[in-house]
């Protein structure tokens, strides 16, 4: 399915629980931690172990501390699959956060994942892409190789608008997230690999692999963005998907590619998460559009985890 002659491309899935959702969306009975790891995680392997996929896994800290989790953790690296940091208390506000609280939510998330996992972390990717100057800074103070949090799309506060209007949050609450997914800023980020910038310019020794976005447009591609524009025409959600590549092609843009458990999760699996877009679709629609996604996906580029994503883009740097 792979050949080393094609341009390297990275694939991961940013592990969000049940819980984590409805945490972010203000729904009630999230502190008791719902989860649907044991569903989720077995389907992902086995839809990853019969396409011969190696993929980074973005966890939670949180989920790692919990008992009813660790068996389904444990599963992803005896799979063989590369293991990021995802945070602990997976709150979409990290740019929030002062150093200190930064340092706390990396590390003990970090400590919680290697003990479970029996992998630590070099890679991290902030909740709904928030990331701040004190977060790399840790990072980089931690050894980390690459940090994954930046989408470069302008559409970022359309994505919060509608969030906001689905949501059911008090005022103070919605303060926190009043930078969710971005704002059009953003735009006008890198869409390929760089060494990261801090606001004043200076350069860090820490790799920034952005999520891709379509190049020249920087409208989102990742997969449960095209699985939503399927919802209207799956023909067009993969004409899009095609033109994505292509552009990346033409451009030298070696993509990096988003999963998320809800692309594996349908309508028949989960009910508490109706509110998401393309979550009236059943599981195996979901499924069979996913396997077209990444069919296409390997078929044009030599798909690995982002690690050795990350030592391929050093080397070239």
């Amino acid at each position: 399915m792979q050949t080393n002659s094609k341009p390297s491309a990275s694939l991961s899935l940013d592990l969000d629980n049940l819980w984590s959702y409805m945490k972010t969306h203000g729904d009630a009975g999230w502190e008791s931690f719902p989860s649907y790891l044991d569903v989720v995680v077995p389907r992902v392997l086995k839809f990853l172990k019969e396409r011969n996929l190696q993929i980074t896994f973005f966890v939670v800290g949180q989920d790692a501390a919990l008992e009813k989790n660790r068996a389904a953790l444990k599963s992803l690296t005896e799979a063989g699959h590369e293991i990021g940091n995802h945070s602990f208390n997976h709150e979409p506000w990290l740019q929030k956060y002062t150093m200190e609280q930064v340092e706390a939510e990396i590390a003990q998330a970090e400590g919680v994942i290697e003990k479970v996992t029996g992998q630590k972390p070099i890679g991290f990717r902030g909740p709904g892409f928030s990331v701040s100057d004190s977060v790399i800074a840790i990072l980089n103070r931690r050894g980390y190789l690459y940090d994954a949090s930046t989408l470069p799309t302008y559409i970022g506060p359309l994505a919060r608008l509608y969030y906001f209007m689905t949501a059911k949050l008090k005022d103070e609450e919605m303060s926190k997230r009043d930078n969710l997914f971005g704002s059009v800023k953003d735009g006008f980020r890198p869409i390929r690999a760089h060494f990261w910038r801090s606001e004043d310019g200076v350069e860090q020794k820490i790799i920034e692999i952005p999520v891709t976005t379509m190049p020249i447009f920087k409208i989102p591609i990742h997969v449960s963005y095209i699985i939503y524009i399927a919802t209207y025409s799956p023909a067009l959600a993969m004409l899009y998907f095609r033109v994505a590549l292509w552009l990346c092609r033409i451009t030298g843009t070696q993509p990096s590619l988003l999963l998320h458990p809800l692309d594996f999760l349908g309508c028949d699996d989960i009910k508490e998460l109706a509110f998401f877009p393309a979550m009236n679709l059943s599981q195996d629609k979901k499924l069979k559009l996913v396997d077209e996604v990444l069919h296409l996906y390997a078929s044009h580029f030599n798909v690995m985890p982002m690690q050795k994503h990350a030592n391929a883009i050093r080397a070239s740097l």
